[in-house]
């Protein structure tokens, strides 16, 4: 039930943050409960491939690679739903910022843990 629940609130959030921001357009709202799986799905899946090939670089960098990272998912993302358009590396890097604060914020408030 917590999945759900956490799916719902992040699709509602992308959503919210897609209308304020230049660059990102979701189509309707069960786009961006899939656009909520698909990130789910990349995060749980492709996101430690990629942390684990580039940990030199982010050793480097102090972690900041990971926005990088963040961005790359959000651009595949975007490549694999339909309805889902983030035009530019950097919006996707914003979008990605603001999608993990807000994420933090509303989870902290509604008692939901990671």
């Amino acid at each position: 039930m917590k999945i759900i629940i956490r799916i719902f609130i992040t699709a509602l959030l992308v959503l919210l943050i897609a209308h304020f921001m230049k660059g990102v357009t979701v189509d309707e709202f069960t786009t961006a409960i899939t656009v909520a799986i698909v990130l789910a799905l990349l995060n749980f899946f492709v996101k430690p491939v990629l942390v684990l090939f580039t940990l030199p670089v982010t050793f480097f960098t102090l972690g900041l690679f990971l926005l990088v990272i963040n961005a790359i998912i959000i651009l595949l993302c975007d490549h694999f739903v339909d309805g889902f358009k983030v035009d530019t590396f950097w919006t996707a890097t914003l979008f990605s910022i603001i999608l993990s604060l807000s994420q933090s914020l509303v989870f902290q408030f509604t008692g939901e843990s990671k």
